[in-house]
């Protein structure tokens, strides 16, 4: 019997579901979820759940529900946290290891064939159309702002802090303002938000033993502490884009969107890509399906100095999703006595709400700011937003018609 699921990955799934296979049969799987899983991390738990929940059957309705509370309630990326526990259930370690890799790589392998072909659009139609990408990233944002907003600030208090994190990153200087209004939006939560209700409860549908939970924290702090001392020691290019990628990843919390002003701030400040292409790349993001965070791929390949091209795209895109992974086997063994805490679900609703700040000064400051520069750009952008929040459509119409819109306004 597999030593993952001898103990190590038990479920609370019943038994009529508890079928184990193989890592190739997660493979598939998960690699075809990742060709067509389009529209954001929302709609990838709908894909999952039509797929493993209602075809598969790998678990029951009840089980998947909490498993992707769990996902929401810690910081990391949701979809590719469920798809990675999702692999453990049914084939054991090496199983979640191939949902990772089958739901991410087409989208990273496009971007990474996006970073090639951007230099060569060149003329008033090439760069129109990376304007045009721009502007997607103004309306994808906005509307993510909008939406969490919604979910996570329905209060004066979370309102609050949002918008005190907000005045923290758009009036700072300091490289260090977003880590700041995280700090601020945990302990003003502990403060605030200890009386807006407890979040149900309900045992998690994956188990790790302690063993490996442990392995995994001690992990995730030695590279979180350990990457910016051998920075500092050696001055390697390669440690440093590690750690720049490991602290972007590590930060995230509240969905895909909030590790845009994060990997800004690690990759645009030091000058390792332009504000231009990290725009463009980002709406390029918008059109691939799979997780937001194979963006990392595109800026591994097009960062300047080296490393960079498809060794670079390899260790952005691993250094940003180990840490949400790490931390994730780290807290299950412990996540059920923990959360259940009253202190805990009130420090995540401030740092939620916190990320929502953040996030609505990432929208004026770079997006708006480099991105809408007269009314046809404006006009473009808000075609994009309604289409997103009123018609529901999905981001690759978005990505087409604001591309067209840049081309069009952009030449002539």
């Amino acid at each position: 019997m597999n030593g993952a699921e001898d103990g190590a990955a038990s479920t609370a799934v019943p038994s009529r579901t508890r079928r184990h296979g193989s890592a190739l049969e997660v493979l598939w799987v998960a690699t075809k979820l990742g060709f067509t899983s389009f529209g954001g991390p929302i709609a990838h738990l709908g894909y999952f759940h039509d797929e493993y929940v209602r075809r598969r059957k790998w678990l029951d309705e009840h089980s998947y529900a909490d498993l992707v509370a769990l996902c929401q309630f810690s910081p990391g990326p949701t979809s590719s946290k469920v798809g990675f526990s999702l692999g453990i259930l049914r084939a054991g370690y090496l199983g979640g290891l191939a949902a990772w890799l089958g739901f991410t790589l087409p989208s990273a392998l496009a971007l990474l064939l996006f970073s090639y072909g951007a230099a060569a659009l060149s003329g008033p139609v090439g760069t129109g159309l990376l304007h045009g990408l721009k502007l997607v990233a103004v309306a994808i944002v906005a509307q993510a702002v909008w939406g969490m907003a919604q979910t996570l600030c329905p209060d004066r208090e979370r309102a609050s802090i949002a918008g005190v994190a907000a005045l923290i990153v758009l009036l700072s200087t300091s490289a260090f303002s977003q880590l700041a209004a995280i700090l601020f939006g945990a302990v003003a939560g502990a403060w605030l938000c200890r009386h807006t209700g407890l979040i149900r409860a309900e045992h998690a549908p994956i188990k790790v033993s302690r063993g490996v939970g442990v392995a995994a924290l001690v992990a995730f702090f030695g590279l979180l502490f350990g990457l910016p001392v051998l920075r500092s020691l050696t001055g390697a290019q390669t440690i440093a884009m590690m750690d720049a990628f490991y602290r972007s990843g590590a930060l995230v919390f509240g969905g895909g969107h909030v590790v845009l002003p994060l990997l800004r701030e690690a990759v645009v400040a030091p000058g390792w890509v332009g504000d231009d292409a990290f725009l463009a790349g980002y709406g390029a993001a918008q059109a691939v399906p799979g997780p937001l965070f194979t963006f990392a791929a595109y800026l591994g390949a097009v960062m300047q100095p080296a490393p960079n091209g498809v060794l670079g795209g390899i260790l952005g895109l691993v250094s940003i999703f180990l840490p949400g992974l790490l931390l994730h086997l780290g807290t299950l063994p412990f996540w059920e006595t923990f959360r259940r805490r009253a202190g805990t679900q009130a420090v995540m609703r401030g740092i939620n709400a916190a990320v929502v700040g953040l996030l609505g000064s990432a929208l004026y400051s770079p997006i708006w700011t480099s991105a809408v520069q007269g009314p046809h750009d404006f006009a473009v952008a808000l075609v994009g937003f309604i289409l997103l929040v009123g018609w529901k459509a999905p981001p690759v119409v978005v990505v087409a018609v604001s591309a067209l819109g840049g081309a069009l306004f952009g030449s002539r």
